[in-house]
């Protein structure tokens, strides 16, 4: 990342968020820019070519998600949704349409940019052509080789569950939906087949988890999907 503060465009129609977000961010290493509309976060993502969107969905102008489509398609700059619908069917939606992660109000500051940083990380990573080896706290997934390693420990995966243990990898940190995994892993679409990728998942845990029980890197989001812990 370059040493010049990231910009942050913030898409936000309720005034108390925004005058809480414009302290708070600036004070921890952001830079920012506002709109209040769908319109203006559109023509602000395009002229100002933010690091990361925070998005809110309600607009008073259209949906935010029409904001994350447009955006889409033409960048693939990192996109937090904040929003107070909390509803895991909100949360799948916006992840399918390409967000990055969601963040449900009220949310802490922590963990706002806990998440933040990730999502910049990960930008960081994908331009990174030394990211094909995930290595994070003994866990060591190879992509060139395809050898998985937890410790000195080599572990045998098929190639289905190395499939989707590589596709977790190339999106670490980041929220997985089941319909996601079911198109890069399987090639299907629909959520009617979410069982398969949980059959797989647990397979996958009890593999690589000391305790597939509680799991250390591979984390279920209830009724969302799944996520690679990469820190």
């Amino acid at each position: 990342m370059s040493t010049v503060e990231p910009l942050v465009l913030l898409v936000e129609d309720e005034p108390p968020m925004r005058r809480f977000l414009r302290a708070a961010l600036p004070a921890n290493g952001f830079r920012l820019v506002e709109a209040a509309t769908a319109r203006e976060g559109l023509a602000h993502a395009a002229g100002y070519n933010p690091d990361l969107i925070l998005l809110d969905l309600g607009l008073p102008d259209g949906e935010g998600l029409d904001v994350l489509r447009d955006v889409r398609g033409w960048s693939q700059v990192p996109v937090l949704v904040l929003s107070a619908r909390g509803h895991e069917g909100d949360k799948v939606r916006a992840l399918d349409e390409g967000a990055d992660d969601y963040v449900t109000k009220p949310f802490g500051m922590p963990e706002l940019l806990a998440r933040m940083r990730a999502a910049l990380r990960r930008t960081a990573q994908r331009a990174d052509t030394g990211t094909a080896l995930f290595d994070v706290d003994g866990l060591r997934v190879d992509l060139v080789r395809r050898t998985v390693h937890r410790g000195d420990d080599e572990i045998r995966l098929t190639p289905t569950e190395f499939k989707l243990l590589a596709t977790l990898v190339r999106h670490a940190g980041r929220v997985m939906t089941h319909a996601q995994l079911l198109k890069e892993v399987w090639g299907v679409h629909g959520r009617e087949q979410a069982q398969l990728v949980r059959q797989y998942m647990t397979q996958l845990r009890h593999k690589i988890e000391t305790d597939a029980a509680r799991p250390r890197w591979l984390r279920t989001e209830p009724g969302v999907g799944y996520r690679l812990l990469d820190h």
